[in-house]
């Protein structure tokens, strides 16, 4: 395993933890309600007795609530009302679940009374949750986090409670000890989970809102500062095929950096942007890098953009053999000749794997090198879903790369015709697909038609390549491969663990064989003679590297580590309390 891979892989799970808060915030905003009026109901029938006052005292609590969230929502940072409802949502529900726990206990210790304290204590704990969220979050100072901590959870507890037991209900020792208990341990835990990432990253807290900004409100300037500081230059190669006839100019291209880290940031539409500069005829393929190839920024993908018109013809020429598919158990690797250029297609569909690692390409080039080839071309699919390659495959994939390459090498070559299509005319729409639409190249080889598709997509759900390759054959077209960008554009917010919707998750896979189907129809009507170019550019941008990778992983690890040890620890405490 990459430690790149390795880091990524630990930060990609914590975006599960971004999902906790309800989709919208109407949703927080009435289950905030609904669950502060059944909190309002325990304490004022089974704590206080008092069910005659629930008639009017729970309207006059629904309204401090609602009047407390607008008026968080005007202190807190960027002033975002959807996290001042999730903060309340959140914090409701402890004081309600601290409730809860207290009628539990009483019951089973066989107290004569439920105590009134764990009322009070519940609004303690959601004061501290408060202040944990505030400063960590929502973007407070510790010192005005204190001072706003206290606003909605005390105005609801003296609505709540009659007036003649605020000061007993306060001020009791046992319950003034656990306040300053409970918000002791928020203010220490916020104050070293803010230090968790240092010296690498000097604060964690930082980092964190400038995160939750940059997916909520699309402002992704913080968080590409905060990357662009760390990044470093890099010479990155971008290699290309062309294609050009009379009627029609095309390029299939390799660059060597990597989409994202994610929507919006830095490179993370880069494969569209590059669509884009490619007047919309071309196919951007996923090399073999990573995301320690990131471009940090809109500013380093500007640079890059701006630079990609000078290019090197390394190669000219009419001639390609015949596609050499090599299949070994789950791997299989697709090859082309165009004079002594070897191109390479490394799959695992329908198994699925996460990005070819780069060993495989090192090795690959090697074999390359040791049977006189003058370049070649590692292409990663990505058109299955799955985990990092292992031992047993990663095997298979080279044993496969090696016996194409054997048997390129014995291939006759042929005159070549192309045509290109692309789905611009089909108003295609879908969540998993990205801007850049649908692709297909058709190559007519030795008096045989073979396709090529791509899709502007971030991998594909596994299985719906074969479904596309096993509509074509009915068809009777050979559908060569399937592969995506990889791209890390998103139109809205994706709920799910993955971050993103693949090809065919949202769109079913034969949706998306017929609009392939569609296009290829269209590209192979434009076959016409070609010949071919081989291009290549380097550019000095900035790139993100592994050791920002490594920080913000130690950052996220450490942090979570002190809040699972904090959050033992005031349960443990919490769970005392009930013998009191």
């Amino acid at each position: 395993m990459t430690e790149s891979y390795d880091d990524v892989s630990k930060i990609h799970k914590r975006y599960s933890l971004t999902l906790l808060t309800p989709s919208s915030k109407y949703h927080s905003l009435i289950f905030s309600v609904i669950i502060s009026v059944i909190n309002a109901y325990f304490i004022l029938d089974a704590y206080l007795h008092r069910q005659d006052e629930l008639v009017f005292r729970i309207p006059l609590m629904i309204g401090v609530l609602l009047v407390t969230q607008k008026i968080d929502a005007g202190l807190i940072r960027n002033k975002e009302y959807s996290k001042a409802l999730h903060m309340s949502l959140f914090g409701n529900m402890s004081w309600l679940a601290i409730s809860l726990m207290g009628i539990a206990a009483n019951v089973v210790l066989a107290k004569p009374e439920l105590s009134f304290m764990y009322v009070t204590e519940g609004m303690i704990i959601f004061t501290s949750f408060r202040l944990g969220l505030l400063t960590t979050t929502l973007g407070l100072s510790m010192r005005k986090a204190w001072a706003i901590c206290f606003i909605q959870p005390m105005a609801m507890f003296l609505v709540l409670v009659p007036q003649d037991q605020w000061l007993q209900s306060l001020t009791e020792p046992v319950l003034l000890a656990l306040a300053a208990t409970f918000l002791g341990i928020s203010s220490i835990w916020s104050y070293l989970t803010d230090r968790a990432g240092r010296p690498g990253i000097k604060s964690t807290h930082q980092l964190i809102q400038a995160y939750l900004a940059s997916r909520g409100k699309d402002n992704y300037e913080e968080v590409e500062s905060i990357i662009e500081a760390r990044s470093h230059s890099s010479n990155v190669l971008t290699s290309q095929i062309r294609f050009q006839s009379n009627n029609n100019d095309f390029r299939m291209v390799l660059p060597e950096v990597h989409p994202g880290p994610y929507h919006p940031i830095g490179g993370s539409n880069i494969t569209y942007r590059l669509y884009k500069t490619l007047n919309s005829s071309a196919m951007i393929m996923h090399s073999v890098s990573d995301h320690a190839l990131n471009l940090p920024s809109q500013t380093a993908v500007n640079d890059y953009l701006g630079t990609f018109s000078t290019n090197i013809v390394l190669k000219k020429g009419t001639m390609c053999t015949e596609p050499v598919v090599v299949t070994i158990n789950k791997a299989r690797v697709t090859g082309m000749l165009f004079d002594k250029t070897a191109v390479l297609f490394l799959s695992l569909s329908p198994h699925g794997m996460e990005d070819v690692p780069s060993y495989i390409k090192n090795e690959i080039e090697q074999l390359a090198n040791n049977r006189h080839f003058e370049r070649i071309l590692v292409i990663d699919c990505h058109n299955a879903m799955g985990l990092e390659i292992g031992q047993e495959d990663s095997s298979d994939m080279i044993k496969a790369a090696k016996a194409t390459l054997e048997s390129l090498v014995t291939k006759e070559s042929h005159t070549l015709e192309f045509g290109y299509a692309n789905s611009n005319n089909l108003n295609l729409s879908s969540l998993d697909l990205g801007p850049g639409g649908l692709g297909m190249l058709c190559l007519k080889i030795n008096e045989k038609k073979f396709f090529f598709g791509w899709s502007d997509s971030n991998n594909m759900e596994n299985g719906a390549r074969e479904h596309v390759v096993d509509y074509f054959a009915k068809k009777e077209l050979t559908l060569v491969e399937l592969c995506t960008s990889d791209t890390h554009f998103s139109s809205t917010v994706v709920r799910t663990r993955t971050g993103y919707y693949p090809l065919g998750k949202i769109a079913t896979p034969q949706s998306v064989a017929e609009w392939y189907h569609s296009i290829a129809l269209d590209a192979e009507k434009k076959l016409e003679p070609t010949s071919f170019e081989i291009l290549e550019h380097k550019a000095n941008v900035k790139v993100m590297g592994t050791a920002i990778l490594e920080d913000f992983s130690k950052a996220l690890d450490r942090s979570l580590f002190l809040t699972k040890i904090f959050a033992i620890g005031s349960f443990l405490i919490f769970i005392g309390s009930l013998f009191l």
